[in-house]
């Protein structure tokens, strides 16, 4: 699956990231397979009814860009699981996600963000609340005429496997009105 000179990179990038204690990036394809799977059974997850409920309903709250900005501050300097991260795992929502993920062997996590990007549900807490800012988000949100985005693959210390995430607009009525991430074990696939 992943090529000899994919592997040299991540050997050398291995040492790197050990002495630096971040994960490591590398412009390696998406296999098709993966691609493909992006395509089909994860964007129609976007459609599901239970994600879209979650996804309407963060949306009806009408914060603000100040507020969100504020909780992901928060967030970040969280070294546990709050109560409020804590509240998006064990969701409807989070829980249903959680069922999905344990349905596949490939998927390591999954988040919703709603139409800017603050976190609805999720499956384990993520690294910081507002994904709004990021690639992920915004080609796969695409204000609102929605996409999907497959990521560069990395390998990801935490759970010692080389994963790509996969980003795919919740749809309602043909319009993005949020998003969703998948954290893929590409030796999975």
């Amino acid at each position: 699956m992943i090529s000899k000179k994919a592997w040299l990179s991540v050997l050398c990038a291995s040492v790197a990231t050990l002495l630096l204690g971040t994960n490591v990036t590398w412009a390696e394809p998406a296999p098709k397979a993966l691609v493909d799977l992006a395509n089909t059974k994860l964007a129609q997850i976007g459609t599901d009814p239970v994600i879209i409920a979650a996804v309407k309903a963060e949306n009806a709250k009408g914060k603000t860009l100040a507020q969100i900005k504020a909780r992901d501050q928060e967030w970040i300097a969280e070294k546990g699981l709050a109560g409020y991260m804590t509240e998006l795992i064990n969701s409807d929502a989070g829980r249903h996600l959680s069922n999905i993920m344990y349905s596949t062997e490939y998927i390591l996590e999954i988040f919703v963000m709603d139409n800017q990007g603050a976190n609805v549900a999720m499956t384990g807490k993520t690294s910081d609340y507002w994904q709004g800012d990021e690639r992920k988000f915004k080609n796969s949100f695409k204000d609102g005429q929605g996409g999907v985005y497959v990521d560069e693959i990395e390998f990801d210390m935490s759970c010692q496997a080389f994963v790509i995430q996969v980003s795919v607009p919740v749809m309602e009525g043909g319009k993005a009105i949020g998003a969703i991430t998948f954290g893929v074990d590409v030796d999975r696939i």
